[in-house]
Parts: C-alpha cells; sequence; structure tokens
C-alpha cells in the first residue's frame, strides 16, 4: 500500500499585531525548533521552511536546520525553496553539506529561482548581477544551483596552493555529505521546467500554485507535471528512483479554535483560482478545510496528491506551536485514512 509521507511548511512568519502568537524574529526561530519536535513525536515526517529576504520571515535556513537536526532524530529537514539567486553557491554547499552531517543524512533541499519577492531584483544587493539580459534572474539561479551541486558532489573547485600543499592539484569544498546530492528538489512551477528537472536529476518540488494555465482543475494540471516529470526521468535512465512532492493547504476542523479561526474561509476557499503572476496566467490551488471525513474524500481524489510521494502541508504558524501540533496529528490522521482509501477508477 502506498504510504504518503507529511511533512509540514511553514512560512516563518512574524508581526507584533493582535492575535499573533510569534511577534518577533527569535519567537519565530524558536517555534519552528519547537514545532519540528512536537511534529515528530506525533509522528509528521517532515518540517520544511520557506526562504524570503527582505521581509519578516525566515531567510537563513542552515542555523535553524542545524538546530532541529541536533534536537531531533527521525524527522526529515528542508526547504521549499531556497532562492538560489541570492546564494553564494560554494558557501552553500558548505552549510549543507556541515547540516546534513548533524541530521545523519536528513536534509531535503529544496532550490529554485523562488517566488515574487519584497525587494525589487534583491538579489543584485546581495552582490549577484546576471550576465546575460536576464530580467527575473532565471538562468542565474540555474547557474548558482549547477556550481552548487558539482561542490556538494565532490568536484574540485580551487587550485591548491603548493607552498602549503606541498602539492600542485585541485582541491573540494569540504565538508563532503556522500549522499546529499540524491537529496536536492528542484521547486518548479510548469509542466516544462518538471521536465528540465528530470532532466537534472534532480527530485520534484510543486507548491500551490503553477504559472501556467489550460483550463483543467489544478490537480489534473499538477498531476500532468508530474507525469511528465516521471517519463523524462525514465528517458533519462537515472538508476535512482526519484522523489516527488507536492504542498497542500489543509485544516481540519477538529475543535472550537480550529473553527473559529477557519470555519468561514471553508465557504470560500474551496475552489482553485487562476490570476496573473510574472506576467502571465497562474493557476493556485484550493484549500481543503472541513471535517476530518470530508477531507479523506477530497484528498483521496486529488489526482496530484495520489500521484506524489511527499505532501507538505502549510501550517498558519503565527497561531502558534500548540495549535499547528494539533493540526499535524489531524492531518497525519486523515492521510492514514487517505492511503487506505482505493483510487477511483
Amino acid at each position: 500500500m502506498h504510504m504518503t509521507k507529511i511533512g509540514f511548511l511553514s512560512f516563518g512568519h512574524w508581526r507584533d499585531v493582535p492575535g499573533s502568537r510569534v511577534r518577533s524574529a527569535r519567537e519565530s526561530l524558536v517555534q519552528a525548533i519547537d514545532l519540528a519536535l512536537a511534529a515528530e513525536e506525533v509522528g509528521v515526517d517532515g518540517a520544511y521552511f520557506r526562504v524570503h529576504h527582505f521581509a519578516p520571515q525566515q531567510a537563513a535556513p542552515f542555523p535553524l536546520l542545524s538546530a532541529i537536526a541536533a534536537r531531533t532524530s527521525r524527522i526529515e529537514i528542508g526547504t521549499g525553496v531556497i532562492d538560489m539567486r541570492y546564494e553564494n553557491p560554494l558557501y552553500m554547499a558548505e552549510e549543507a553539506a556541515a547540516t546534513d552531517l548533524i541530521s545523519g543524512g536528513r536534509l531535503q533541499l529544496g532550490v529554485s529561482r523562488g517566488s515574487p519577492e519584497t525587494a525589487l531584483a534583491g538579489y543584485r544587493s546581495f552582490g549577484y548581477v546576471p550576465e546575460s539580459d536576464d530580467e527575473n534572474g532565471a538562468d542565474l539561479a540555474r547557474d548558482h544551483t549547477s556550481v552548487f551541486r558539482r561542490a556538494i558532489a565532490g568536484e574540485p573547485m580551487a587550485n591548491a596552493n603548493p607552498q602549503m600543499t606541498g602539492a600542485v592539484g585541485s582541491l573540494a569544498i569540504t565538508p563532503q555529505s556522500d549522499t546529499l546530492s540524491e537529496r536536492i528538489w528542484w521547486g518548479a512551477g510548469t509542466r516544462a521546467t518538471a521536465e528540465w528537472t528530470a532532466e537534472q536529476g534532480m527530485n520534484l518540488m510543486s507548491s500551490t500554485l503553477l504559472t501556467e494555465d489550460t483550463g483543467v482543475p489544478f490537480d489534473q494540471l499538477q498531476a500532468e507535471q508530474i507525469d511528465r516529470f516521471r517519463t523524462t526521468w525514465r528517458e533519462m535512465g537515472w538508476e535512482r528512483e526519484p522523489r516527488v512532492s507536492v504542498s497542500r493547504s489543509i485544516i481540519p476542523i477538529i475543535d472550537d479554535e480550529s473553527r473559529h479561526y477557519f470555519g468561514v474561509r471553508a465557504q470560500v476557499e474551496g475552489q482553485d483560482q487562476v490570476g496573473h503572476l510574472d506576467g502571465g496566467l497562474a493557476r493556485f490551488g484550493r484549500s481543503y478545510i472541513g471535517e476530518p471525513e470530508q477531507l479523506v474524500a477530497e484528498l483521496a481524489a486529488d489526482q496530484a496528491v495520489r500521484e506524489a510521494d511527499t505532501v507538505l502541508v502549510t501550517v498558519p504558524n503565527q497561531l502558534g506551536v500548540d495549535f499547528n501540533a494539533r493540526l499535524l496529528a489531524a492531518v497525519r490522521d486523515v492521510f492514514t485514512e487517505v492511503d487506505a482509501t482505493p483510487a477511483a477508477v
């Protein structure tokens, strides 16, 4: 029987406003660690974090992931996603390998070009200027990713200094983590990008929006994206089996508090939305809000959820650790029932 891995995906928001239980950067970071511990205790499989710059959200993932790795023993830790336009690939390779070694090989690293951002071409302020006429930095992100992946695979990245080493040669980044290269995911927003991801030998991470629209429901379009990824993967002849994750907003109504915050939203967020993003049409997936029995039926009918091996559940982190720990325990129970439900023919 197919068993879906369940992870949470936190945007790491903080804001000092009425109703927020996360009012500072410190509270956001400390609560992220506590939520990962609670998630591991209730049987959730992964703790993933969004990365944003110039915004009141988590921006530096490796200190946070390392802290979680040191406090947990089983749960996967990851990102969804790191915007590679902002990254020094070699420094990131050192940080990623160190974090993976601390975790014992539990790092699942999602990378991509990133989403629309608060800053205007903020990566330029970090010192990274595209060489080509690349308005959104997509080529820059792919170039940085290529260097990063070569570095974590152990390729030489610098010439040795014979005065220090006694030899002429080249040097790889240290430390190295042997299997980290197999646990890099690309956040793909289109079917074509999913095919490119498979060509590169990376796992596929697909979120709650696709930056294209063909008029079919979101789950069907995303299922086609996954199918194209896996078809291309087979054509490339890669030896290992790839992993595929999809993100979903899932809120089981299990008590008065969840009903208070989300009961009304269930009436208005149960449908896909189509809008404009980055100059083109984009389709946004629906939210799943309702009683657990209702969610089992709806998620069992979601074609992309059926095709993925991992579902990342976006959590309302500003409602605090206790609320989200209860939410995740309920989601885990829902997916136990989803996995036991026969697929529709």
